[in-house]
Formats: C-alpha cells, sequence, structure tokens
C-alpha cells in the first residue's frame, strides 16, 4: 500500500511576475490540497498532491489564481511530472546493517547522521529511504508503475534482512 505524493512542474508564460511567489492552499486552493511555487522565469512547482491527476487540476487552478490577480495573459502549459514519492510499511523490523552489508554497492547508512539506510536502485531509477521500523520511503519516480516495481523488486530482499 502506497501514498503518492507528485511534485509537478508546469510553465506559465508570462513577463510581468516579478521575483517568487508562494501560493499555498490558503490562497482558496483546498482541494486538492497542495502548494505551488511560482518563479519568476514561468515555472511552477506544485507539491502535495496525492495522485497525478489531483497535480494537474491544482496547477491548472493555481494557473486561473494567477490570472485573477492580474496576470491575464498566463497559460497552462507543458505540464510533467518530475518527481512522485511512495510510502508503505513492511510491517517488520529490518536490520539496516545485513542490508548494507549485503548491497553495499548501492546503500549507504551513516545512523549518526541519518537514521535511515539510502538505497540507489538503478532500474527502476529510485532511491528508497528505508528504516529499522519498516518503513519505506521512495522518491525519484517519474511514473507511478517505477514506485511499484521498486517496491516488488525489493521486498524479498527486505525479507531477507528481518
Amino acid at each position: 500500500c502506497f501514498f503518492f505524493n507528485d511534485t509537478a512542474t508546469t510553465e506559465i508564460y508570462t513577463e510581468q511576475i516579478v521575483g517568487s511567489v508562494r501560493c499555498v492552499q490558503e490562497t482558496g486552493l483546498r482541494e486538492p490540497k497542495t502548494t505551488a511555487l511560482i518563479f519568476k522565469s514561468g515555472k511552477m512547482v506544485c507539491t502535495g498532491a496525492k495522485s497525478e491527476e489531483d497535480s494537474k487540476v491544482a496547477s491548472r487552478k493555481f494557473a486561473r489564481i494567477i490570472q485573477k490577480i492580474g496576470y491575464p495573459q498566463v497559460r497552462f502549459k507543458e505540464f510533467k511530472i518530475q518527481n512522485m514519492v511512495g510510502s508503505s510499511d513492511v510491517k517488520f523490523p529490518i536490520r539496516l546493517d545485513l542490508l548494507l552489508l549485503n548491497h553495499g554497492k548501492f546503500a549507504t547508512y551513516e545512523p549518526e547522521i541519518f537514521p535511515g539506510l539510502i538505497y540507489r536502485m538503478i532500474n527502476p531509477k529510485v532511491v528508497l529511504l528505508i528504516f529499522v521500523s519498516g518503513k519505506l520511503v521512495i522518491t525519484g519516480a517519474k511514473e507511478k508503475k517505477d514506485i511499484n516495481q521498486a517496491f516488488e523488486q525489493m521486498y524479498p530482499v527486505l525479507e531477507q534482512c528481518r
């Protein structure tokens, strides 16, 4: 079971937006519950959506808000998912020292600095944060299937490190 969090980048064309503007859900965008960063370059980063569709809907709503506050030339275009994040709990403790020993080529673990093991998977190209508690975070995916594939590949490895 995964909870997804999409980060999407949308190009918004305007010459008049100066500096960085932070639009948060308090601006009237409560559903989907997201946050957007809008930059002078015309780029917008929308975070917090639970699905690809929610991310696209939120990005369109933010573009509309910008139009309504005095920038009618703003257009929603070039929507692209940049990063997807999934989280899960395997419901058993994981021996991170054993995982590091068996997969040192892909993993780093420095508990004095960060409590989780960082596992850089090659295919799919994602990063997993693995915790002793059995909780995982998978990040860096461009598509939902990459998160599912990474979990399916990693689960048997984690079972060996119980």
